[in-house]
């Protein structure tokens, strides 16, 4: 029986180090194929010319680098390239890469669909299959920068946790992915430049205020009246805005970092002065600022972008009571790689 390959990726460095150790190597030599798989992404152990080519057919006999490929690459007409990224197991997942003047910011997946089940949200159509390992989530951050730097001749600026699937749903491997690529044997990028977007889940959001995370987090509210958030987010009834709220003010008093706010103003479901008064009165119980965003259709007719006027109405409620209010315009939407449109369409 043929022993399966380890997923090289998956080992510690303090691992590594025992595999040399346990074949007579140098345990320094684990540094340097560490090196190899995360500070210089190496998609197979030939690439790591510094090791001799013995030990490199050693590493190919006993391990695996289950590195992701883009499939296929969609450029929008605003510049914005959506990818096709396939794992290792043939599952695909889509991951984005957003330019503007001053930025190149990557939107990554954590989950291959989601089990959720907000009902504006194309993802939320298919069902969870699984959740990305730590590599699987890294190697989406490394394609995009890559492809900023080819197609922009800039570095990768920011990343967001904002693609398919809930990341405190994969709490572990998401934490392990932003440490990976925070870690300056890793990516080294600062955790301000990383924002972790959730639905709200009350105790994964305490816990990581507990563990002292550094990087942003938004979180997706749409309606600050439960009535109304829980018809188009379900998760609503599990944990309602108060507990939310409650969950929220612990992240504020332990990280001192505001929360963003994404919310989506829809015709006839959340347009109205009451809709915009309970928001500016959430907002007042959390320290926070909140973005308006442009809603995507997912050929629901449930679902339509609210008239101009009435984000213009929020703007001006919020902005009397202090709160800051961002209008985010959607990008790539013409290859539905806008916010709510990652769907595996291709």
């Amino acid at each position: 029986m043929v022993e399966a390959k380890r997923d090289i990726r998956q080992l510690s460095l303090e691992e590594i180090q025992e595999f040399f150790v346990s074949i007579g190597d140098k345990a320094f030599r684990a540094k340097q194929v560490y090196e190899w798989l995360w500070k210089k992404s190496a998609k197979d152990f030939d690439q790591m010319t510094n090791i001799s080519l013995s030990t490199r057919d050693l590493l190919k006999e006993k391990f695996s680098i289950n590195h992701i490929k883009v499939d296929e690459m969609q450029r929008s007409s605003d510049g914005t390239i959506k990818n096709a990224v396939r794992l290792h197991d043939g599952m695909t997942v889509e991951s984005v890469l957003i330019p503007t003047g001053t930025r190149i910011t990557a939107c990554i997946s954590s989950q291959v669909g989601c089990s959720l089940d907000c009902h504006f949200c194309a993802t939320a159509r298919l069902k969870r299959m699984r959740n990305l390992n730590p590599d699987e989530i890294y190697d989406q951050v490394v394609a995009i920068k890559e492809e900023g730097e080819l197609y922009f001749g800039r570095p990768l600026t920011n990343i967001v946790y904002m693609g398919m699937g809930e990341p405190l749903l994969n709490y572990q491997n998401v934490m392990e992915s932003i440490r990976k690529i925070t870690s300056p044997e890793g990516l080294g990028m600062s955790p301000k430049r990383i924002t972790l977007s959730t639905v709200g889940i009350p105790k994964m959001i305490m816990r990581m205020a507990d563990e002292d995370m550094k990087f942003n987090l938004a979180v997706s509210l749409h309606s600050a009246i439960d009535e109304t958030r829980s018809k188009v987010m379900p998760i609503n009834e599990k944990s309602d805005l108060n507990e939310l709220a409650e969950s929220l003010i612990y992240w504020y008093q332990k990280t001192n970092r505001k929360i963003t706010f994404e919310y989506v103003i829809w015709k006839d479901i959340n347009d109205d002065e009451r809709h915009a008064h309970a928001l500016a009165k959430y907002c007042g119980r959390v320290a926070s600022k909140v973005n308006l965003i442009e809603y995507n259709p997912i050929d629901d007719g449930m679902f339509q972008q609210a008239a101009p006027e009435k984000t213009e109405m929020y703007e001006k409620i919020l902005g009397e009571k202090g709160i800051i209010v961002n209008v985010r315009r959607s990008r790539g939407k013409d290859i539905d790689a806008a916010c709510g449109q990652l769907a595996n369409k291709l």
